[in-house]
């Protein structure tokens, strides 16, 4: 039981309280307002950050943590260089995870989960593909949903595929981490088993998680199943056989036919999408997730910001990898942003997007994103300029704030 207070408590989208603190106990806020509210009402410990600001953990809603190691990998197999079209970065990925020991997994995990409470970020929305690891990943000291991975068109290993997914979410525990399902492309998919994914996770009321439309490659793939996709991709994975005829359509007119776009479906990128495309899933209820750094890191191109947010569709932010970025932190994903694009959005609406938008891409807004009663005391401190006022406190924490300390569940996390 303890009180942790700062010069000003800030939900991103609410006025800040000045002097403002939360009660805690087993890890739960229980009360907020200010330090002398607080104190007056329980005679807990305090621990006080002058000139700091307490605010919520970020959200960091797609990741793939268990990729944190990739640089030294690619230096480590002679292939340390920077892939100058998408499919072939794929390629890249592809080579250098083929062959990785399942300790090399698991440390370059560990890693992502640590940097990633370091940068202040206390809650994930990560992609796992290594289900053996999943038991230690519940031992991680991060909170999140941890979404499983479905690759494939081979209908025996896609069966088996999804046998194992439906185990290892029976093996989940605790409410720290909780799971989801995601099918990872249209392309990398078959149509079978895509619609038997999204199918059980949607009959087990979990939500899912699509990379979607993230490359030119793609779009000209589901137009006439000719290009990279289907010419490097699908040999490499030794697919041939299952090249799927001519669509005619947009990836997300593609999932669109299959009725498998619903308020529970987030999808990433949305970079090479059109205003019907983006009718579509407003229409569905569908969520999206951008990635800035990484869509320009791989020269992809940028999604229609302005059009998303025309038609209201929800927005969260996400690091990707450390594969395609160059840090897990969400302060330089929206600083990228916000220098990119100085007029899109306000100082404000990226740090909502980067909390409370992430929690509720994630589907966790009732545990995460905020500083209230009754959700988990996830809490980054924040040290500030002197000079700051609450006038203009999204607008210093954009420019200047430095994480200087994280709780997590109340518990001062020391990486």
């Amino acid at each position: 039981m303890k009180i942790i207070a700062a010069s000003y408590l800030y939900n991103p989208g609410s006025a800040p309280v000045v002097g403002g603190a939360v009660a805690v106990r087993d890890g739960q806020i229980i009360a907020v307002g200010t330090l002398d509210q607080l104190r007056g009402e329980f005679p807990w410990p305090v621990e006080d950050h002058p000139g700091c600001v307490l605010m919520p953990g970020m959200v960091n809603a797609h990741t793939h943590l268990e990729l944190t190691h990739f640089p030294s990998w690619k230096i480590r197999k002679g292939l340390d260089y920077m892939p100058r079209q998408y499919v072939d970065w794929i390629v890249q990925v592809v080579k250098i995870s083929r062959g990785l020991s399942s300790e090399e997994l698991l440390h370059s995990l560990v890693e992502g989960a640590r940097i990633s409470l370091a940068a202040g970020t206390t809650t994930v929305g990560d992609i796992l593909s290594s289900l053996t690891h999943l038991p230690d990943y519940l031992k991680l000291p991060v909170a999140g949903r941890v979404y499983l991975e479905a690759i494939g068109h081979d209908p025996v290993k896609c069966e088996e595929r999804r046998a194992e997914i439906a185990a290892a979410i029976e093996s989940f525990s605790g409410d720290a981490l909780v799971p989801g399902v995601s099918p990872h492309t249209p392309h990398t998919l078959s149509e079978q088993f895509m619609r038997d994914m999204t199918g059980f996770a949607h009959s087990s009321g979990l939500p899912t998680m699509i990379h979607l439309a993230e490359s030119s490659d793609e779009i000209d793939f589901w137009f006439d199943a000719t290009g990279r996709i289907a010419e490097d991709i699908f040999t490499m994975a030794g697919w041939a056989a299952y090249l799927p005829p001519p669509r005619r359509m947009s990836p997300v007119a593609y999932l669109d036919a299959l009725g498998v776009l619903t308020p529970m479906t987030t999808c990433v990128h949305c970079v090479h999408v059109t205003p019907g495309d983006v009718g579509i899933l407003r229409d569905r209820g569908v969520s999206v997730v951008i990635c800035p750094r990484s869509n320009d890191r791989l020269v992809v191109g940028t999604p229609p910001l302005m059009l998303f947010r025309g038609s209201r569709i929800p927005l969260a932010i996400g690091t990707d990898s450390l594969a395609s970025n160059d840090s897990l932190s969400l302060w330089d994903e929206i600083r990228f942003l916000h220098e990119r694009y100085p007029r899109m959005f306000t100082a404000e609406e990226l740090l909502e997007m980067a909390t409370i938008g992430g929690a509720k891409v994630l589907h966790l807004d009732g545990r995460a994103g905020t500083l209230e009663q009754g959700k988990r005391a996830d809490i980054q401190i924040l040290a500030t300029p002197a000079s700051m006022a609450a006038q203009t406190i999204a607008d210093t924490l954009l420019e200047a704030a430095v994480v200087s300390k994280v709780y997590l569940a109340g518990v001062d996390f020391n990486p």
